[in-house]
């Protein structure tokens, strides 16, 4: 590909300097739920051969055994309910709400309870082309881990406690056995990951963002499992996933938008000429995207075309380098920033000789709607902040309470009322539960405020008390009331601490 090439088709394909770098937005996110996260999720720890690719059409087929088994009064061999009451597990027991444009619509879809589910049910889209939503969060994990081996310790804890073993609770083993006899294909297994990408050392150090606080997050929901019940451990985890993971998709739009800036000047001249100069402009101090209680689409929005503006311009300042006849560049760190605006600085004359600017200047213009996420890369953005965070609108308004796990609420009834940063139940339970890992002694409220942050929603701890998150958390029975204290409110851990028994 060459930079006519790009100016013709800007989406189609990235640079390679820019598509290896390990801060690229890659998969690229579309539409998905977070039950669609979480499903993904066990098929790229532990459900190998069980691609998105292969989910809509297993589904299908485990709807047509189960009726043909209904016909004929049988059952599998190894299976412990018969075929109408396990046709009735499926479509009632474990069924997940659709929502409104999918009311007529005739798939298994089950809340992803055990790993087994996540066979047949939990895919993006009905068709085939479903992006892996998992391998979103795997990215995640390597770059919020300090190296690639401890990244790989995450992701081994993570598959033995998505696994359904002797110290689950009942319904969960007899559920795994159950869908297993039905639908044996594949196997749970653990899966060995093919990622690689790491933050750089030096940018790590001392820099707090959204995946390196999941990482630690993720730690502490693990180590929770064995105080509740699975469908309580899976919620948890799904409600620190969905944060986490669209915080982590913002916080790249940041620093995409960010290191353009770093580009842009040195196209003009100017820039960072060192690696220290490049990381302070590239990493956000102070990342803020979510505001409790106010309209969170708005400011998501401008963020996701800031990423798709730098997008354009990180990759056409890489093939005017490579037609230009430098080769070599790196975005993968503030040190291969600094190079690529050093080079650029070095080869100015060749660079413009390229038509770089003209060529932006078209794209830019032709690809409006695009940047303005009314299309495209953009749109999916949207979709993808909207539906993981937002709390789900069922079809069927008996549902309506189902999901419990969101941070985004709907303020008002109607169908236009706008989505503003509210924090659901279990959400509440998961956030103050992972701010008081590993402390000893109480809390105030303020720590769950500096923990939110991490995550990039603000909220002021001195209005906890009077607002909706002090209400929930008094309902939760997660707080105490003390003069003493910051606003006067301790937090209170949600679950027991399970002490050794004596020999």
């Amino acid at each position: 590909m060459t930079l006519a090439k790009f100016r013709e088709e800007p989406w189609r394909t990235s640079h390679r300097a820019y598509q290896d770098s390990a801060l690229a937005m890659s998969p690229a996110p579309e539409y998905a739920s977070s039950e669609v996260i979480l499903s993904s999720l066990y098929r790229h720890a532990g459900l190998d051969g069980a691609s998105e690719r292969t989910v809509p059409q297993r589904g299908r087929d485990l709807d047509k055994e189960v009726q043909w088994y209904r016909d004929r009064s049988r059952k599998p061999e190894a299976a412990a309910l018969d075929a109408d009451t396990f046709h009735t597990l499926l479509h009632s027991v474990l069924e997940s709400p659709k929502l409104p444009n999918q009311s007529s619509k005739r798939f298994v879809q089950v809340t992803p309870l055990v790993p087994q589910a996540a066979v047949f049910s939990g895919s993006a889209r009905l068709s085939s082309n479903s992006w892996p939503a998992g391998a979103l969060v795997r990215r995640m994990v390597w770059l919020g881990s300090s190296d690639a081996t401890a990244a790989a310790e995450t992701w081994r804890s993570l598959f033995e406690a998505l696994s359904v073993a002797d110290n689950d609770d009942i319904f969960a083993r007899f559920l795994q056995a159950e869908i297993e006899a039905w639908s044996p294909e594949p196997a749970w297994g653990a899966v060995e990951p093919d990622e690689q990408s790491t933050l750089d050392p030096e940018d790590r150090e001392g820099l707090d963002y959204p995946a390196r606080r999941f990482v630690r997050d993720l730690g502490s929901i693990i180590d929770a499992k064995n105080t509740m019940t699975r469908r309580q451990w899976t919620s948890l985890l799904e409600a620190i996933v969905r944060l986490a993971a669209v915080a982590h998709v913002t916080w790249l739009c940041d620093v995409h938008a960010k290191s353009w800036e770093c580009i842009r000047a040195a196209l003009d001249g100017s820039g960072p000429s060192d690696a220290a100069a490049a990381r302070a402009t590239m990493y956000p101090r102070a990342f803020q995207f979510l505001s409790y209680g106010d309209r969170a689409l708005p400011g998501i929005k401008d963020r996701a075309s800031a990423f798709l503006q730098a997008r354009l311009g990180l990759n056409a300042a890489l093939w005017a380098l490579e037609a230009a006849g430098v080769e070599g560049a790196s975005l993968s760190s503030a040190a291969g920033v600094a190079d690529v605006c050093i080079r650029l600085r070095e080869h100015a004359s060749k660079v413009e000789s390229t038509g770089v600017r003209n060529v932006l200047a078209d794209v830019s213009e032709r690809e409006t709607r695009t940047l303005l996420c009314k299309k495209g890369i953009g749109s999916n953005i949207m979709e993808f902040a909207r539906h993981v965070l937002g709390q789900r609108q069922a079809a069927n308004p008996v549902l309506r309470g189902y999901d419990q796990g969101f941070s985004l609420r709907k303020r008002g009834t109607s169908n236009s009322s706008p989505w503003v940063v509210g924090l659901g139940p279990v959400s509440v339970l998961a956030l103050v539960h992972c701010s008081l890992a590993g402390t000893t002694g109480p809390r105030s409220v303020r720590r769950l405020s500096q923990h939110l942050a991490g995550y990039g929603a603000i909220v002021d701890y001195r209005d906890i008390a009077t607002n909706d998150l002090g209400h929930q958390l008094r309902m939760l029975g997660l707080v105490l009331d003390s003069p003493d204290a910051e606003s006067g409110m301790l937090l209170v851990p949600p679950f027991p601490t399970r002490q050794e028994e004596p020999a």
